[in-house]
């Protein structure tokens, strides 16, 4: 988790934006997923506080979840993942570059999920930072078990595939291309020519063991205001503790 969000440290962009005339809203989530609004601060990222309080506002009929991510923490995409489920409006996820890790699972969730042309989905075992002695890290690989156990089961519910199969695409750290998305049940089709493309955003994936080497589709986020772009960037009160607080992190996927 750590060296994900170190190589992409404020890469991201989270916006929502709203179609003027129509019962629509867009939001972008175009960035890691974090354990909360100090670590955003620090690293980047979205924190489960912002993107919830951002889609409670949002009252239109249809929502269109805009996904490049290379995911995050596990509990900030769970806790992101019920919002989704829980929220009136019909929310359809565009997977615009990647769904990797905790954004893998929080968009199953959505009420249809969208693969653009070239895009990824990967799933994996959740990964830790963890310290202490043999009792300590043993409890910390049952909770490990834990929660790959629950990813099979999210998946499983979406895609109809058998647990076992799950699990070992879990533990090989898999990249399903967009057709293969689709024909494993993750995603319901894919788009004809589903992405904006006026400005790319990539991702050093070099975390990750087994990224491919065109993971990423041409892909956009929104532009940045000319009043977001004079105001300077947030700087953390207190960097040394912002560090310890992001390497004692929940348990990231």
């Amino acid at each position: 988790m750590q060296k994900l969000l170190i190589s992409n440290r404020r890469q991201g962009k989270f916006e929502v934006l709203a179609k003027a005339g129509t019962d629509e809203a867009t939001i972008y989530l175009y960035d890691m997923i974090v354990s909360s609004d100090d670590e955003a601060e620090w690293w980047g990222g979205v924190s489960p506080q912002s993107f919830v309080k951002a889609l409670n506002e949002i009252s239109a009929g249809t929502i269109h979840l805009r996904v490049n991510s290379p995911g995050g923490s596990v509990f900030a995409g769970r806790a992101i993942e019920q919002a989704i489920r829980e929220h009136k409006s019909k929310i359809i996820v565009h997977v615009d570059g990647i769904a990797a890790s905790a954004a893998s699972f929080l968009i199953m969730a959505a009420d249809e999920i969208i693969m653009a042309p070239g895009s990824f989905l990967m799933i994996h075992k959740a990964w830790t930072f963890s310290y202490g002695n043999a009792d300590d890290l043993r409890k910390q690989a049952e909770l490990l078990d834990q929660l790959d156990g629950s990813f099979v089961r999210t998946y499983a519910k979406r895609s109809g595939q058998g647990e076992e199969q799950l699990a070992t695409w879990l533990a090989a750290e898999t990249w399903f291309s967009d057709q293969d998305a689709v024909r494993q049940g993750f995603a319901d089709r894919v788009a004809e020519d589903d992405a904006p493309k006026d400005q790319a955003v990539s991702w050093n994936l070099a975390a990750f063991e087994h990224a491919p080497s065109a993971t990423i589709a041409p892909t956009a986020r929104p532009k940045a205001s000319k009043e977001a772009e004079k105001e300077p960037a947030p700087e953390p009160v207190d960097r040394d503790k912002l560090m310890r607080a992001a390497l004692k992190a929940m348990i990231p996927a």
